[in-house]
């Protein structure tokens, strides 16, 4: 059911985000009352509704939830909770039995079985996925449908979450804002999951939505929540450059048909960086792309051999966007450049997602679990999101709940309004221009600096909140000097055996650095590589 935000009073569960942790976490907690809130309308605005690839399930015939597991683990340099990793490989089949019986229409082959594609660094065929590339999409419209008919769900939308409220160290509570309304709502709630999805509008380019700008991050952090791993953002190697914002993904898939990638002279320069060459971990083909870039090459995905006449049929999503920027994959190379796409970091948060505050869980891209490390292997971001949201579900549902504390009666301090764009663009350019695909010490401590008084200055919560994410990311990358994962320092290339471990931090240890930068000389501008 769907109800108007001023109709509420008291719930007892409220999920903030309408994309797939959400959805998949509102239906598992059926038929308990839940009221789901959503920045966007259902459906719109989740990165999970983006995903092309598809679903990483070990349940082809020879596969196994442990080689998926040793995958996982290979590529997250070295920060990869094996047990976590384990666990959610080995909860793939149910999880997607689930999905199908929320009526998503996966892939099968000519024998009814689930078809099953590969992608970069996983050592089997085992991506589930729709119509080529359309996963994502057809994930969230099913669970969408079917959260609309689940009589037990209450969705709010046009309302973002903007801050969480807590006495005695317990959350109590959501502050809530209406788009275009200058005035805040509070909600009592005695269990609070947040599902708002990643980071990724915080860079100038991106593959995500613009809801996607870290707020679920920022208001538990300002709550005090402790933070894993917040430096380590993934760069989709292969953004479809055509000016949009976001730019159009050109799916790993691709690359898994036999796509290979080359630079301005029709050179392939992968084979020469890594004995997978295009199939590389991401975190070795974005730098890869980036360098061709950065030296005035530029980089393209060339799928003209591979596939030719049959792309359309394959990749119809990717297809449709190349046609919109007049490019005809089946006869052209397609631009490419890395674009911020996933953050391992988050809500630090345990085996069944609870935070470090009590009744306040965590699921999806705004959630660490330890099972990406310090770069995700492709396609168990949705794996993931589905797993802890039914853990979530599994716990809350489990729990006597406690009576909620008293909320108070008017807002906390906050401003309405949409951000000043201009403060936007310059924060997002930043972060693209120094905290982005190649680091530095200089670059980053200058751009702890700036988004720490950003962060102080805001004119509206949105943009403070923006910074707020933002700062946890830089600090941080600033403070590991060394090159892991996703992670790369040009002034600290190689990994540190004595730093391989998860970083663990808050909002107040993010200020002291910046407190402590800002005692120092200001660094050279490093200028943006990237347009």
């Amino acid at each position: 059911m769907t109800n108007d935000i001023h109709t509420l009073t008291r719930t007892d569960i409220v999920i903030v985000g309408g994309g797939l942790a959400g959805l998949f976490c509102a239906l598992k907690l059926a038929p308990r009352p839940v009221t789901l809130i959503s920045a966007a309308p259902l459906g719109q605005g989740a990165s999970s509704a983006w995903a092309q690839g598809g679903i990483a399930a070990a349940v082809a015939e020879g596969d196994t939830p442990e080689a998926h597991a040793a995958d996982t683990i290979a590529v997250g340099g070295g920060l990869v909770d094996a047990a976590v990793a384990l666990g959610i490989a080995r909860e793939a089949a149910p999880r997607i039995h689930d999905l199908l019986t929320y009526g998503v229409p996966f892939d099968r082959d000519l024998e009814g079985r689930l078809a099953v594609g590969r992608e970069a660094a996983h050592s089997a065929r085992r991506i589930v996925h729709v119509r080529g590339d359309g996963a994502g999409a057809a994930i969230i419209a099913a669970l969408s449908e079917a959260v609309r008919r689940t009589p037990s769900i209450r969705v709010i939308e046009g309302v973002v979450a903007e801050a969480l409220l807590t006495e005695d160290g317990a959350v109590t509570g959501l502050q809530l804002r209406e788009a275009g309304n200058l005035s805040a709502l509070v909600l009592a709630a005695r269990a609070v999951v947040l599902a708002t999805g990643g980071i990724g509008h915080l860079y100038a380019v991106t593959t995500n939505p613009r809801e996607a700008g870290g707020s679920g991050l920022a208001i538990a952090a300002r709550a005090g929540a402790v933070i894993a791993d917040p430096e380590f953002v993934q760069f989709h190697p292969t953004a479809i450059m055509t000016g949009g914002d976001p730019a159009p993904l050109a799916t790993e898939a691709l690359r898994g048909e036999g796509a290979t990638l080359i630079n301005g002279n029709g050179e392939r320069f992968m084979e020469a960086r890594h004995s997978l060459a295009e199939l590389a971990p991401r975190d070795i083909v974005a730098r890869g792309v980036f360098a061709e870039i950065a030296a005035g090459r530029g980089a393209f995905l060339d799928a003209r051999a591979a596939l030719g006449k049959r792309f359309a049929d394959k990749f119809p999503t990717v297809h449709a966007s190349c046609l919109a920027a007049g490019i005809d994959p089946a006869t052209q190379a397609i631009p490419i450049a890395p674009a911020a796409h996933y953050h391992m970091g988050g809500i630090a948060v345990d085996g069944r997602g609870r935070s470090s505050i009590d009744g306040l869980w965590a699921g999806g891209e705004v959630s660490s679990t330890g099972a990406h490390g310090a770069n995700r292997l492709a396609s168990n971001s949705l794996l993931e999101a589905v797993v802890y949201a039914a853990r979530i579900a599994e716990d809350i549902a489990g729990r006597v709940l406690p009576s909620p504390a008293g909320v108070p009666d008017a807002p906390v301090a906050s401003r309405g309004g949409a951000p000043d764009g201009a403060m936007v663009k310059r924060l997002r350019a930043m972060m693209s221009a120094h905290v982005g695909v190649v680091r530095d010490d200089p670059g980053l401590a200058e751009a702890v600096r700036h988004i720490a008084t950003l962060e102080r200055e805001a004119t509206s919560t949105a943009l403070r909140n923006m910074a707020t994410s933002a700062l946890l990311v830089a600090a941080s990358a600033w403070s590991r000097r060394e090159s892991r994962g996703a992670h790369f320092r040009i002034d600290h290339p190689t990994d540190v055996p004595a730093l391989a471990q998860r970083t663990m931090t808050d909002l107040a240890a993010a200020r002291e650095i910046a407190e402590s930068l800002s005692e120092q000389p200001l660094p050279r501008t490093v200028q943006p590589m990237i347009a």
